[in-house]
């Protein structure tokens, strides 16, 4: 894949912002488009906001459509021009962009005294987008889904959970649109149970199994995740592979306490379930639970449950959500999510 960033370096010389922040619109999509060889431009981020040079601007890629999110005052009166650009450089490398819809419609919003907006930018289109990533086929509701429609950030963790899927008998839990199950069963994984609390992302989860032909072998149910696994343990139940991906616990500094005791509580739960030489896959995506401390709370949790743990991989954010290293010795804020995977030993 060709480097955008000298090419859309022509695309416009207005300036960004009053206060001198970034240059130019072209200087500051220059840094967002991205990389050299960013892979896989099926499904992808374009644009990660302050680690690309534009805060508080956020941009997907799904196949043919851009999905725009805005969250800051400053960038509010570029983000149209920034789209024209971002599709301009994508055309001039035959990929065209058949229509732009905006989920500015975070709360953060409020912050900087703007309105929610939600909508197309220019020709209304198909909300409903089929995606295709690791080989797993998705409809992405860019309209009505969680966020800009998809959780891209997970996709090369995903395919390493392929790696160790196959012939296994999988949970996945917090699901969502049944990403990590859905990457099992296309491994050859023989049995996967994706579980989820919204109503909405089990059907659609459900959905994706029948789009990739695994419904006989992935499926889903919808259950509280934290009242679920005790459940499954209480019955004997037990996997070869449990991943846990759970929303964010903590949102602010103030509340990683509590944070911990949450993590440390669902890791416990999936801990019991893994059989003897199984593996579990555990993240967090809160910035504020840091690797280290969420290393300390899944090593808390195994002594509890009486397992030793092996790490086999530790992972972050794909490199389309690049991680911009701060000047200081803060944890800088576009580092967010952590994710390992263990082999879990019985103590003897």
């Amino acid at each position: 894949m060709r480097d955008y960033r000298k090419q859309v370096m022509a695309g416009g010389n207005d300036n960004v912002s009053a206060a001198g922040e970034t240059d130019t619109v072209g200087e500051a999509c220059m840094a967002g488009i991205g990389t050299t060889g960013r892979p896989d431009l099926n499904c992808c981020r374009v644009i990660f906001g302050e680690a690309d040079f534009l805060p508080g601007i956020t941009v997907d890629k799904y196949a043919d459509v851009l999905v725009v999110e805005c969250l800051a005052l400053g960038m509010e009166q570029f983000k149209v021009k920034i789209v024209e650009l971002l599709k301009e450089v994508l055309a001039a490398d035959g990929i065209n962009i058949r229509g732009v819809y905006e989920r500015s419609d975070a709360n953060e919003r409020k912050k900087e005294g703007l309105p929610k907006v939600k909508g197309f930018i220019g020709a209304e289109f198909d909300t409903n987008v089929e995606i295709v990533e690791n080989a797993v086929h998705y409809m992405v509701d860019v309209e009505n889904g969680q966020k800009t429609g998809f959780f891209l950030d997970q996709k090369y963790n995903r395919l390493a959970m392929q790696r160790i899927c196959k012939g296994k008998r999988v949970l996945d839990c917090f699901t969502h649109m049944g990403t990590f199950a859905l990457n099992a069963g296309i491994a050859g994984a023989s049995d996967v149970t994706g579980l989820d609390i919204s109503e909405y992302a089990v059907k659609q989860a459900t959905e994706n199994a029948k789009r990739n032909n695994l419904s006989d072998t992935v499926k889903f149910r919808v259950a509280n995740v934290l009242d679920e696994l005790p459940r499954l343990a209480a019955d004997g139940e037990k996997y070869d592979v449990v991943i846990l991906d759970p929303p964010a616990f903590t949102k602010s500094r103030e509340a990683t306490k509590n944070a911990i005791k949450g993590y440390r509580e669902i890791n416990m739960k999936g801990l019991k379930l893994v059989k003897d030489g199984g593996f579990l896959a555990t993240c967090s995506c809160s910035h504020f639970m840091t690797q280290e401390l969420l290393a300390k709370t899944v090593k808390e949790a195994a002594k509890a449950t009486h397992k030793r743990l092996r790490q086999v991989e530790f992972r972050t954010q794909g490199p389309d959500h690049p991680i911009l290293w701060a000047n200081s010795a803060n944890v800088p804020e576009s580092y967010y999510l952590k994710f390992f995977i263990f082999q879990v030993v019985d103590e003897k």
